[in-house]
Formats: C-alpha cells, structure tokens, sequence
C-alpha cells in the first residue's frame, strides 16, 4: 500500500502542483526499500506516459466528471489503469489497492465509482486500448502540431511513437578505442555513434564493471553528438559552459582537452566533480560557478572552442522526463528562445579567431534551435557555419539538416531503442589561422 500511496502522492506533485517527477520522487520514496522505490517510478511514470490514453478511457466510464475536489480520485483511477493496462498488473490487485488507496485519501465515498470504473476497465478496457492511436492521443495538440510543422506528419508520429517506450540507458567510453571491449564486458550493443548500450535488466549502474574507475558515465548516444562537433584533442582549450551534470565535461577532458566548465548551479556541479574525481579527469578540468551572461571570463582570454549546451525546453527526452508532456506550455518558449540568444551571443563573445563554437540543445522545438543559430548568425558577420558531416556521427545521413546542422529525433535509431531529440549547430569565427584541433 505504501508504494501506492506514493504514486499517487507523485502524480499530486506533478500534475497539480507542477512540479518535476524526478523532484516528486525524491520526496515520495524517501524510506522506502529499492524495489519498492523502483515500482513507484514505474507506476508514475508509465501513468504519466499514457495519461492521454488512461484519461479518454476513464472519460468513456464516467457519466459526469468528478468535481474539482474529488481530483485525488481521479489520480487513484488513473493509477489504477495504469496497473491494468501498462503494467498489465493482476485486476484483483490493481482494483483492491485502488480502492483502500481511495479509503487512504479520505475519498472513501467514492470506493464504489472506483471499483466499478476499474473493473469495467478490465472487462472492456483491453480492447478499447488496443483500438486507440495512443501516439496521438499522449501527445498534447500543441507539440504534435509543432512537431508536424517542422519534420512533417510521418515524423511527428514517429517520434510520438518512440515516446510510448522508456529509454533505454547509454554509456560513453572514456576511451573510445576500448568500447567494443566494454560492450563485450557489459554485454552491451555498440551503436554506430560509438555509445555503449545497455540490455534491459541490466545490474544496478554502480555494480556493473568499470564503474568504479571511471571506464565510462551514463549519457545518452544524442547527448554524446555535440561534444565531439569540437574536434577536442591535447593543448585545445574548451570553454563548456551550462556544463552540469557534466558528460560533456568528461568527453572533452579525456580526449585531452584543457576545459573550463562553467555552470550557475553549485549543486549540479558537485556530481560533475565527483564523477571528474572518478574518472580521474579532475586535473584537466576548472570548475567554475558563474552565470554565462555575467561571468567575466577566463585569464587566459578567449577559447579555442566553445560548447554551449543551453538550458531549453528538454523536448527531446519525453521518453526519460514523461512529465514534460503535461508541465510544457507553448507561452513559455518564447522566453526560453530569448534566454537562450542572449547565452548563445555571450559564448560567441568567449571565442578566439578561428575558433569553434557548438550550441545544443536538447529539443525538439526549432524557435530553440535553428532560429537561434540564425540570429546570431545574422548579427555576428565573423561567425559561419562549419557543417557537421555524417562520419562525424556514425555515418548516419539522417542525422543531418540541409544546411549541415546536427538533428537527432526519439525515432532514429529505432530497430535498436531510438535516441534522445537534439539539435547542435557548429559554428567558426572567422580571422587569423584557427588553433591546433587535436585529434
């Protein structure tokens, strides 16, 4: 009963009062075991994934709709629905802990709606799940529409598509030339881009080999695109800046690079430290807390290169982050986009002559990318584009934009598990001959 109980107080925090899952869960499964914290995940999360599916069902089973301060119910069906029809849970189970779930919540006048409700569900509600178009029906109307927009309708859904299915969990090398010898070790699939990829039922990450050690960290195969765009090698001094939680830091750094990460949140820096630490990377690396718009700069003038991972949307993870289906709003991007050319046009300001500067970010949306990189193309005459080729990226054309952008969708790469949406643009500064690249 527990782990219900903290379900439901999950989908509470996210759905009513906004907050973020990964946030929700840290409250809500404090004292409870692994397995049980593991289930709660599960359960808010696959709810959270087919909320759009869950609530035209319960919708087809409520003659009314509960009032306002009936909405816990309403959350302890949908949990109820997910048991039956994501987690395919036995119904005796899903409908008894709905209902003493409902007695627990001093909604108990309503123990009778819920059972009635969830056990229709399981007599009809299978068929009806299979006869929905759930891509469309857990994706809001305004991101299909943008998303339609931008990659055309096949793609929309298809990326729709992939956000029906959890993640799967990626590891970069620390040493690309070891990678075929870790997948070996772990058990893993190599992909092109050279991320390692874990199984399903893997061991928990800090009991699998080469943890300890720093052999390689957890980043998803899109995630790992952007930091190679700067060609890091020994000698090439790197400026990551919004760096938290760090993948980017590590990769550059082991490639040889000198880099100063930069990051306005002290507490997400301290896991990029302990990870450097890990890795044993820490002596190659500054790690500096300052905000991108008013950090003065580095002693040693500007950069080499330059990566930009900004803060955005996070469109491009609905698969790991399901909560961002239902806390995104269309009125907040245009501030986001704002945001994000006023750091896009600070990082330029950090870059020598014939340097490389790399923005990312991690959505789906192209007010956040492509009309960014335009902006300050337009305002900045000394920057041009550098386009990024396929053999950069594993050799997969479709990772490529016209204009030699980077563009990852949840659907590529979808015969082995999709990958994370990104977009990167790589940019030179125009001048004297460009620094050494390295490798």
């Amino acid at each position: 009963m527990k782990t219900r109980q903290a379900a439901l107080a999950v989908l509470r925090q996210v759905l009513d009062r906004h907050r973020p899952l990964d946030e929700a869960l840290g409250g809500a499964v404090t004292g409870l075991e692994a397995r049980d914290r593991a289930f709660v995940h599960t359960l808010a999360a696959g709810t959270l994934r087919h909320l759009g599916r869950i609530d035209a069902l319960l919708d087809r089973c409520l003659s009314r709709p509960l009032p306002d301060k009936a909405r816990p119910v309403r959350h302890v069906l949908r949990l109820g629905a997910a048991q039956l029809l994501v987690l395919g849970m036995p119904p005796h189970a899903a409908v008894s802990t709905a209902v003493d779930l409902c007695v627990a919540t001093r909604q108990g006048g309503h123990k009778g709606l819920v059972n009635a409700v969830l056990r229709r569900l399981d007599r009809e509600g299978r068929a009806w799940w299979d006869a929905q178009d759930g891509p469309r029906l857990n994706t809001p109307d305004w991101l299909w529409a943008a998303w339609g927009t931008a990659f055309g309708e096949p793609a929309a859904r298809a990326i729709a598509t992939a956000h029906q299915h959890p993640a799967p969990l990626d590891l970069t090398p620390r040493d690309p030339a070891d990678a075929a010898m870790w997948a070996g070790r772990l058990g893993a699939a190599l992909l092109p881009t050279g991320s390692l990829r874990l199984p399903a039922g893997h061991a928990p990450v800090p009991d699998l080999p080469g943890h300890d050690n720093g052999a390689w960290w957890v980043q998803d195969a899109a995630a790992a695109l952007p930091a190679r765009l700067l060609r890091p090698g020994p000698g090439l001094r790197v400026a990551d800046l919004c760096a938290a939680p760090g993948g980017k830091t590590l990769q550059l750094a082991a490639a040889g690079a000198e880099v100063v990460a930069l990051d306005r949140s002290d507490a997400r820096l301290e896991r990029l430290r302990e990870n450097l630490a890990r890795a044993g990377l820490d002596d190659r690396v500054r790690v500096v807390t300052a905000d991108v718009l008013t950090w003065p700069g580095d002693d040693h003038g500007p950069f080499d290169a330059v990566l930009l991972d900004a803060p955005c949307s996070a469109t491009g993870t609905l698969r790991r982050h399901p909560d961002g289906l239902w806390l995104k709003a269309p009125e907040a991007m245009p501030a986001l986009a704002a945001t994000q050319r006023a750091l896009l046009a600070a990082a330029a300001a950090r870059l020598a002559p014939g340097g490389l500067l790399v923005y990312a970010v991690c959505s789906l949306l192209p007010d956040e990318g492509p009309a960014v990189v335009e902006s300050l193309l337009a305002a900045r005459p000394d920057l041009r584009r550098d386009p990024v080729t396929a053999t950069e990226v594993g050799g997969l054309d479709d990772l490529m934009t016209p204009v030699g952008d980077l563009r990852t969708l949840p659907c590529h790469l979808a015969d082995a598990g999709g990958m994370d949406g990104f977009y990167a643009a790589r940019l030179r500064r125009t001048g004297s001959a460009p620094p050494p690249l390295g490798r």
